[in-house]
């Protein structure tokens, strides 16, 4: 028996036979042990076996044999047999561990194809770039992707006209790895990522169709780029194939910007557009119907293009599960010369993308094709009038909203909604400017609000706006009720003002005011208070409670730094920074990363970047300022650009600490292109401290990127 087995053995074709069948059988088990036989034996099978097992392996969608086959490509490579290794298997196998979840692994296969020069097409990398997309390593490492794979082709370095070339213009970007790369920085929060892509667009030749369009409006609102959101308004009005969800995407986006920056103007002045368009189509169907009619070829702004496909339902979340799952048989994918099919599904996943970004849609909603304000945007707008006391223009615009008829409550009206959390959050004097302001405009109000404002100015010990508030309803004809004069009553007593107690008793019986209070009232505050109400006050308290105070100087000038150093203008840059600095506006994270690419667009400031590294330990320690992973990652690749490893190593255990994920292929290609040799010989017998410290921190380095 052991002499049969080891003729068999030394028989490598036969052994090359019975590993296709067990592959062809998809006897897993079988053939890896087979596998493992072959390379002890001989090393690596004949290469339509090596390529055989990774589509065989691939085809099973299995984590456990996709890590099997990617082990056998890595050390394919480094063993410098990447000749038995095809392009299309290595596509196919790409795109089943990007399928399953395994997008570091997916993304090497890419780059390594890239490097070799077995330029995968670009509908084939695009499906594979939609599959990683759907997690945050993946989302990251596809816009890294395309900027590496973007490179290539900037500034016009390939010539279309060449036939060699034609391999490699396969290859190029266009909107489609665009639009799913964004579409996943959308959503898992990597925005300046995102913009970096979005500068390299023009340099390639690439123009945005509709959905691009929006995905831009969406960096550019996360980011803060009003002025790039008004630019793209004028393409977005002109555009005669966006859907109405696209139109309300935009719009949203705009919006959401005019908060960030404080410019309540714009955004109240656009509600009220979009109050008014709304108005005219619900009084007059003739009217609603000749603006859907028109609104195919119509320029007008805030009026969503109608569509054949529904307004709200959100595309593209029916098949993805069913694509994540299959993967096409590799017989019929090396049919598909084109890859047309792959191209196919990249679309699919990223409508899927897109509706994911659809739900994120809060401020507008539309109804028949118009665009309406949701609650939401009154929450806010109310919020940000508060904050920065514009009560008369507070007071003004919820008039105005009234007046149109459309009203955000159900049982009271958006400013005695306002009134109310004011006074429940204790802000008596702006509710008591709103009500002043109520009352001159001619718009009457219940006693309830009166009564309200009345009882915690009692309880605040307060008794000349008691006072005050007393005369104003008397000249609004409210009449109090015996609730509202039990309190004003009992802080008489507790002042020890008894003759002042006596005559409100006094002027009580007189009136003739029955006991019991006001029912409307007691209803609205005990709604309020346990959360009842699912109306405005209590969505504005909530959002006054948790949310953050904005500071809309920060977003000016984060827009003015990144101005400066895109056009490289370091020392304007900085002149900006200290500016900021000196006006009270704490730097954030946006900041920084301005100013971090700034300096390493023109290189050699490593002492000027080491220096905000140390501005930034501070402000994290003692402000609210988070490290995110963009700009940590600006950082790292600055520090192992320059040699800096200590400060390199500083900035990977931050990161790991904070569970980020990290490119470690792309900082290992950048060690291996910048400092191969350092520190390769035997260490020198004499070193100084400084010596021996950066010699362990580049060799600790060296060892996490995985080259020592």
């Amino acid at each position: 028996m052991t002499g049969t087995i080891l003729v068999q053995a030394r028989d490598t074709a036969k052994l090359n036979v019975e590993i296709l069948n067990a592959i062809d059988e998809r006897r897993y088990v079988d053939t890896w042990k087979l596998f493992e036989q072959h390379m002890q034996m001989e090393g690596f099978p004949r290469k339509s076996v090596v390529n055989r097992l990774l589509t065989g392996f691939a085809e099973s969608l299995d984590v456990q044999w996709l890590e099997k086959a990617y082990g056998m490509v890595e050390q394919a490579f480094e063993e410098s047999k990447q000749n038995l290794l095809e392009k299309e298997p290595l596509i196919y196998l790409s795109l089943a561990l990007a399928k399953c979840g395994l997008s570091v692994a997916a993304s090497t296969i890419l780059r390594k194809l890239v490097e070799t020069e077995q330029f995968p097409p670009v509908s084939a990398w695009s499906a594979i770039l939609a599959h990683m997309s759907q997690t945050a390593p993946g989302a990251y490492l596809a816009a890294e992707l395309i900027l590496e794979i973007g490179y290539l082709f900037q500034d016009g370095r390939v010539d279309p006209r060449k036939k060699s070339n034609a391999p490699l213009i396969a290859m190029k970007p266009n909107t489609t790895p665009f639009s799913i790369a964004l579409a996943g920085c959308l959503l898992f929060g990597t925005t300046r990522k995102a913009e970096q892509l979005l500068d390299m667009m023009p340099r390639i030749g690439v123009k945005a169709d509709a959905n691009l369009l929006i995905v831009m409006a969406h960096i550019y609102e996360r980011n803060g780029r009003r002025e790039e959101l008004r630019k793209l308004q004028r393409h977005i009005d002109e555009a005669c194939n966006l859907t109405g969800v696209q139109f309300r995407q935009f719009y949203n986006c705009l919006l959401s910007c005019h908060l960030k920056f404080g410019d309540l103007d714009s955004a109240s002045n656009m509600v009220m557009k979009m109050l008014r368009k709304a108005k005219e189509a619900k009084n007059s169907l003739a009217a609603a119907t000749l603006v859907l009619e028109a609104a195919g070829n119509d320029n007008r702004p805030l009026t969503a293009k109608s569509s054949g496909q529904s307004q709200q339902e959100p595309t593209g979340l029916h098949n993805v599960s069913l694509i994540k799952n299959q993967i096409i048989a590799y017989d019929e994918f090396s049919r598909d010369r084109n890859f047309l099919k792959l191209g196919d599904e990249a679309k699919e996943v990223l409508l899927n993308l897109l509706a994911k970004l659809q739900t994120q849609v809060e401020l507008i909603t539309t109804e028949h094709g118009i665009l309406q304000p949701t609650e939401t945007i009154y929450v806010k707008l109310v919020k940000a009038f508060l904050e920065v006391g514009k009560i008369k223009d507070l007071a003004q615009f919820l008039i105005k909203v009234e007046r149109e008829d459309c009203p955000v409550s159900n049982d009271d009206s958006a400013l005695v909604h306002v009134i109310n959390t004011c006074i429940s959050l204790g802000w008596l004097d702006q509710a008591h400017d709103l009500l002043d302001e109520m009352r001159f405009a001619g718009v009457r109000t219940g006693s309830s609000i009166y009564a309200s404002l009345l009882k915690a100015y009692c309880k605040a010990n307060r008794p000349r706006e008691v006072a005050s508030l007393l005369r104003d309803a008397q000249k609004a004809g409210i009449q109090l009720d015996s609730s509202c004069y039990d309190t004003m009553i009992q802080s008489r007593v507790l002042q020890q003002d008894t003759q002042g107690a006596l005559n409100l008793f006094k002027e009580m019986k007189e009136a003739k005011i029955p006991r019991g209070g006001n029912e409307e009232f007691d209803r609205l505050v005990k709604g309020c208070a346990a959360n009842g109400e699912a109306g405005l006050m209590a969505k504005l308290l909530r959002e006054i409670r948790e949310g953050q105070k904005l500071d809309s100087g920060v977003h000016d000038w984060n827009n003015v730094i990144h101005f400066f150093c895109k056009k490289r203008l370091m020392q304007d840059a900085e002149k900006a920074l200290e500016k900021m600095r000196s006006l009270g506006h704490k730097p954030n994270a946006q900041t920084f990363h301005s100013m971090v690419t700034g300096y390493a667009a023109i290189g050699g400031k490593y002492i000027e970047v080491t220096e905000l590294w140390g501005e930034m330990k501070s402000l994290a320690s003692s402000t609210p300022m988070k490290f995110d992973q963009e700009l940590l990652d600006s950082l790292l690749y600055t520090f192992v650009r320059g040699g800096f490893f200590g400060r390199a190593n500083e900035v990977v255990d931050l990161m790991e600490k904070g569970n980020m994920f990290i490119d470690k292929y792309k900082y290992r290609t950048l060690f291996l292109k910048y400092h191969k040799t350092l520190y390769k010989g035997k260490a020198p017998k004499f070193q100084t401290e400084s010596q021996l410290k950066k010699r362990e921190a580049a060799l600790t380095f060296k060892k996490w990127v995985g080259l020592y």
